[in-house]
């Protein structure tokens, strides 16, 4: 059964001095937040790390070729 889902994509800068990062914010209706992220990413050399928290919320620690980055799903 699919869910809405808020998702938020954070990409880590890597510059030292800038502790800046992008954020880009959507709203998706899926059955599971781990398949979008493997098909989001299909086409790169990826690991990531899952974690569900107390609230329901799941949270994706990626790494793509030494870039970090995050997505963050809220059932809304």
């Amino acid at each position: 059964m699919k869910k809405m889902y808020e998702a938020c994509w954070e990409i880590f800068n890597q510059c030292a001095n800038n502790q800046m990062r992008d954020i880009q914010f959507e709203e998706v209706e899926l059955e599971d937040p781990e398949e979008y992220v493997r098909a989001k990413f299909k086409d790169k050399n990826f690991t990531y790390e899952k974690t569900v928290l107390k609230d329901g919320s799941i949270i994706f620690d990626i790494d793509t070729s030494g870039i970090k980055q995050r997505y963050s799903f809220t059932e809304i």
